[in-house]
């Protein structure tokens, strides 16, 4: 029986879902969010935390401030919390509602960003907020997820062997790319450990990160309007990107089977599935692609009718019929 004192002290690296029901394509997914952060990125928060710790750089009375869509400030409220920190997560409008409540029910604030920089967007308004704090006011550490290399070595550490272990006769691997750490951090494990492993970046259309045009982005998770630091682009044999519609779609359909996953999910598979169905005998190769969160946090977005006709102009994916009608009434009647 597990007893843990401490709320990142626990992390489950063993369970895979068997997708092939859902995309056609034989590939399984590797949940990373049955932790107390909800996401993989429990991983990231813990390494760099305990990093600067170690560094001298957090002391009593320090507080943590990150830019984060969410994923990372549920994880950072979660550790802060635990450990006696104040944390403040700058977000921007993409942060679903859900997760800003979680953020300050863990005792967290939550600074919201409006209006974008002209050239970065809203990312680039993030950080510029985050530099001025800091300089202004010395409690404030920032432990810059886009450029700490201990991003990066949490899941060089941990989730890329935990997959080689898993897999032996592994064939290619699919991640999302955001600031890319678990992507470079499994990418450069599987160089040095796997190399015969295809490691495939997936990312959203709009995302300035493989050199793409920027566009308008609503699902938070993956994609940047700033190019990542940590980003070595010849650790990585291909990338996919997929358009919002389509993660939309793929969420949906991994919820009529039963599984409610996030946003990130949902594009890292609609790539894997495309790359797969694309390649010659694509169907006999061992792929695994990581799924960073669930559904739950978004329910008010990815899973919302309304939110999704209002964005992108028409329903997306299968449509329940409307009760208004007489074939629905006769439909409920009849059951």
């Amino acid at each position: 029986m597990p007893v843990i004192s401490a709320p990142h002290e626990i992390n489950m690296e063993d369970l895979y879902v068997d997708l092939r029901a859902v995309v056609d394509v034989p590939l399984y997914l590797k949940c990373e969010s049955f932790n107390f952060a909800g996401s993989v990125k429990l991983k990231a928060a813990r390494e760099m935390v305990l990093a600067a710790e170690r560094e001298g750089l957090l002391a009593p009375g320090s507080v943590l401030v990150e830019s984060s869509s969410g994923n990372l400030g549920i994880a950072l409220s979660v550790i802060a919390a635990s450990r006696g920190y104040g944390f403040l997560c700058v977000t921007d409008s993409r942060c679903n509602p859900a997760s800003r409540r979680q953020m300050q029910a863990l005792g967290a604030q939550v600074l919201t960003i409006s209006r974008p920089d002209k050239t970065r967007g809203l990312l680039g308004a993030r950080l510029d907020y985050v530099r001025r704090l800091c300089a202004h006011d010395p409690r404030y550490v920032w432990l810059n997820q886009y450029e700490n290399r201990h991003n990066w070595l949490a899941h060089y550490r941990s989730t890329a062997p935990a997959i080689a272990e898993q897999f032996p006769e592994l064939d290619v691997v699919f991640i999302g790319a955001g600031t890319t750490g678990t992507l470079m951090g499994c990418a450069r494990w599987f160089r040095e450990h796997r190399p015969s492993v295809t490691v495939v970046a997936v990312d959203s259309v709009g995302s300035v990160t493989f050199g793409g045009p920027p566009s308008r982005r609503l699902i938070p998770g993956l994609g940047a309007g700033v190019r990542p630091v940590l980003l070595d682009r010849e650790a990585i044999d291909d990338v996919v990107m997929v358009e919002e519609p389509e993660t939309i779609e793929t969420c949906r359909a991994m919820a009529r089977r039963g599984f409610l996953f996030g946003g990130s999910t949902g594009t890292v598979v609609s790539g894997a599935r495309r790359w797969l169905a694309e390649r010659p005998g694509g169907g006999s190769l061992v792929s695994v692609a990581i799924a960073p969160d669930q559904g739950d946090r978004y329910l008010d977005s990815v899973y919302d009718p309304e939110w999704v006709a209002e964005h992108y102009g028409e329903p997306v994916g299968e449509q329940l019929p409307d009760p208004r009608t007489d074939s629905a009434s006769q439909l409920v009647g009849a059951g």
